[in-house]
């Protein structure tokens, strides 16, 4: 069976975006390059990603105009192609189509949809960004593995990412410090 890991930069205080939709969220993360080479090797591989209509517009934007930028950091280029070629599940009730290669679109039915990806062959499952994605799934215990970029700033204000979400228990797989002040805390879901 498939698992569900959950990926998100998170705020000391518990934050996974701010409230600034031009940079989507973003505008207070710490970036480094260190710290996404290693979440990307905990991580293991995976070929598809699942998104919240939000995420996947500012995906969309940021990532794909790297793949024909000539001037393009080639480590964010590379990062541009494997986002492409995964499939991406986009839950949405207003998006009707996409032009980003791979991409398929579900209005509604996000529980039943990943319990038939998880039950499906293939590699493993990405979820990124999307809050209200990761709150229900969380909720029916269908994250396996949450892997947590906590970024040292205290946001004051933001985007919840367990807003509504009971109490889960995890236990810790690993923990990395990195110079940049970022620490990654990676986690499976108590049975």
């Amino acid at each position: 069976m498939r698992k569900i890991k959950m990926l998100n930069r998170v705020s000391l205080d518990g934050y996974f975006a701010s409230l600034n939709e031009a940079t989507f969220g973003m505008d207070w993360f710490v970036h480094d390059p260190e710290v996404d080479q290693a979440v990307h090797a905990s991580g293991g591989r995976m070929d598809t990603l699942i998104l919240g209509a939000i995420t996947y517009l500012g995906f969309e934007r940021s990532w794909v105009p790297l793949l024909s930028d000539p001037n393009a950091p080639a480590p964010l280029r590379a990062v541009a192609e494997e986002l492409t070629q995964m499939t991406k599940i986009v839950f949405s009730t207003k998006l009707k189509e996409s032009s980003w290669a791979n991409t398929k679109l579900y209005d509604g039915h996000l529980v039943e949809v990943v319990r038939q990806l998880k039950g499906e062959t293939g590699s493993d499952i990405l979820v990124m960004g999307s809050g209200t994605i990761v709150q229900q799934l969380a909720n029916e215990g269908l994250i396996d593995e949450f892997i947590f970029i906590v970024t040292p700033v205290v946001a004051g204000l933001g985007k919840p990412l367990f807003q509504d979400v009971k109490q889960l228990g995890l236990n810790l797989i690993e923990t990395r410090a990195f110079k940049s002040g970022n620490v990654v805390l990676h986690y499976e879901l108590s049975q």
